[in-house]
């Protein structure tokens, strides 16, 4: 019997890193990082710069202000709200040294592309926990758009099994969503 470890819960992380346990300060860092720098450069368009000048700043600040957080399960959406001030107050600055004639982006599209991170984060965060071939076999079908041979051949399967495991690991990664955002899965957001 393979025993799988299992992530700690964004809750975890943020008790660890209150006692002071500088690897969990690492391991939350590195989850939430794509998810920050994601927000600053699709959800608002901020250059790489500003983008990592948000990142810093965000993560500064958490690292200050974990104590105030009410609850330690609302990490995500508190980052974020942190990531959209800061990016909010970046391009006002910018604005205020580079007069322009930009339109300015309908703040429905930004929220629609905050709300595909937020997806994307929680997708990431699911198939960490599943074990490490149905990891793999996802990741190079959907992410690195191989071929079932392509996926076949580095697996050392035949390319007709390919479809099957694909299809019991989906059928997993729902498992593991389910439950986490009820509200998407009833609207039908995937």
């Amino acid at each position: 019997m393979r025993i799988v470890a299992v992530p700690p819960s964004d809750a975890e992380l943020v008790a660890r890193c209150r006692a002071g346990d500088d690897d969990a300060w690492r391991e939350l860092v590195e989850r939430f990082s794509r998810y920050i720098y994601g927000i600053a450069v699709q959800g608002f368009r901020l250059s790489e710069e500003e983008a990592e000048d948000v990142f810093q700043d965000v993560f500064a600040r958490a690292y200050e202000h974990l104590g105030e957080l009410r609850s330690d399960d609302a990490v995500r959406p508190w980052l974020a709200q942190l990531t959209r001030r800061r990016c909010i107050d970046t391009m006002r600055a910018g604005k205020r040294e580079h007069a322009t004639d930009e339109i300015i982006e309908d703040p429905a599209d930004v929220e629609d592309r905050l709300a595909r991170l937020d997806d994307a984060l929680t997708v990431q965060q699911a198939l960490a926990e599943l074990s490490g071939p149905c990891r793999e076999i996802l990741d190079r079908f959907f992410a690195r758009d191989e071929s079932y041979r392509t996926i076949g051949e580095a697996l050392d399967l035949p390319a007709g099994t390919i479809a099957s495991r694909i299809s019991r690991c989906l059928a997993k990664l729902r498992e593991t969503l389910e439950g986490r955002n009820p509200v998407a899965v009833r609207s039908g957001r995937r």
